[in-house]
């Protein structure tokens, strides 16, 4: 489990994908102390476990399903990746719970400075939309970030300079694509709504009302 509090960027060294599968090698400092073979570390996001390690960095697996739900394969040796590793039991908490599983990617429509922080707007499927809430949690290529509001084709985010400075989100353009996981939280909500019975627009409606008694009363077992 990841908190989305990025502890440094690396640089990508090598990048091999036969197919949809393959390895990445990864340039690091902070995130190897204490680090051992088998042990996880987020890639922008995604939950790598470490297969190799050197002085200067560490390599991992990458699965198929990997590179279909991520912005993986498009990246290319020199790419900046943010890291943060596997939170310890007595650390803490600065960010929300994040898994490194991958939801989808979505790209950025905009990115305005507003005095000391940065507007993000960022487009993404309906799928991933329907679990993206204002003041929620988000995170976006690793980090942490709140939703400062969420329409039905994009919503924005609110970058503080430190973040900005930190991640690699200070080298996204408009039109960069960006790996996003939704609340884990919200996702069990979702799920847990949508055993009741109906049709798909029928639970869309619910999910959109949100939990009623009435909704309770049918879920009791």
């Amino acid at each position: 489990m990841f908190t989305g509090i990025i502890e440094e960027t690396g640089k990508i060294r090598g990048l091999s994908l036969n197919g949809t599968s393959g390895s990445i090698s990864v340039e690091a400092s902070r995130v190897l102390e204490g680090t051992k073979i088998g042990d996880s570390i987020a890639v922008s996001g995604i939950c790598l476990t470490v297969t190799a390690l050197r002085p200067e960095g560490f390599t991992a697996d990458v699965m198929a399903e990997t590179v279909r739900r991520s912005s993986l394969s498009a990246c290319r040796p020199g790419d900046l990746v943010n890291l943060e590793r596997a939170m310890a039991a007595d650390g803490r908490f600065g960010g929300h719970i994040v898994s490194g599983h991958i939801d989808g990617t979505g790209r950025i429509v905009s990115l305005v400075r507003e005095q000391n922080a940065v507007w993000a707007v960022v487009r993404a499927e309906p799928e991933l939309l329907k679990l993206i809430v204002k003041k929620g949690s988000i995170c976006m290529d690793g980090i942490s970030l709140t939703v400062a509001s969420a329409g039905p084709e994009e919503f924005r985010v609110s970058v503080i300079p430190h973040t900005w400075q930190a991640t690699s989100l200070r080298l996204k353009r408009p039109g960069d694509p960006v790996n996003l996981e939704t609340d884990i939280i919200g996702k069990y909500v979702a799920k847990l709504l949508g055993f009741l019975p109906g049709t798909e627009e029928e639970k869309d409606r619910r999910i959109s009302r949100g939990i009623t008694m009435e909704m309770l009363r049918k879920l009791e077992l």
